[in-house]
């Protein structure tokens, strides 16, 4: 059950995925989260460093996928200008948004990879989907109200992978 909630990897921000990294590995695509993924919550707009992220990966032909619970508008406000296809009211960790996004892609499963920072959205859904899994550390530690609630299942499941030496590292 735990190995559900398990990503393939854990790092602390977008920003330590290497394009090259990911193509020696033979993901081509990468499905990612939004909110206090690439950005904090309650932030409009992509940074200028999610920007350089995301023509880094155009530029290294990996195609990038924004997949997210929240309502259209605000996936749509931040995704539009990065030229991205966007899924929202995902219903995460349900596997049908994840699956829309590969299909978007023209990719296998086995090429891409979801990244995000929730186990119980983002890792479950991504790992159910049949997807590589990518755990980032949340931008920000204030989160939206379910959310909040999320964190707190969420620490019990790294405290029982912790102590059965599923994972080494600290979030």
């Amino acid at each position: 059950m735990l190995k559900l909630f398990l990503p393939d990897h854990y790092v602390k921000n977008i920003f330590e995925i290497n394009p090259l990294r990911l193509k020696s590995k033979g993901i081509k695509g990468i499905i990612t989260d939004l909110d206090n993924t690439l950005v904090p919550w309650d932030v409009k707009d992509a940074t200028p460093e999610v920007i350089e992220w995301f023509e880094n990966m155009k530029q290294n032909e990996i195609k990038v996928a924004i997949i997210s619970n929240n309502n259209k508008e605000r996936v749509k406000v931040f995704s539009e200008p990065l030229g991205a296809p966007y899924f929202f009211s995902a219903r995460k960790p349900l596997s049908r948004s994840f699956k829309k996004a590969a299909k978007q892609m023209g990719l296998k499963r086995e090429e891409i990879v979801v990244i995000g920072d929730q186990l119980l959205t983002d890792i479950l859904g991504g790992n159910k989907a049949g997807f590589h899994t990518i755990l980032v550390a949340p931008i920000v530690e204030t989160d939206a109200k379910i959310t909040t609630f999320n964190r707190r299942i969420e620490r019990s499941i790294l405290n029982r992978m912790r102590k059965k030496g599923m994972i080494t590292w600290e979030k």
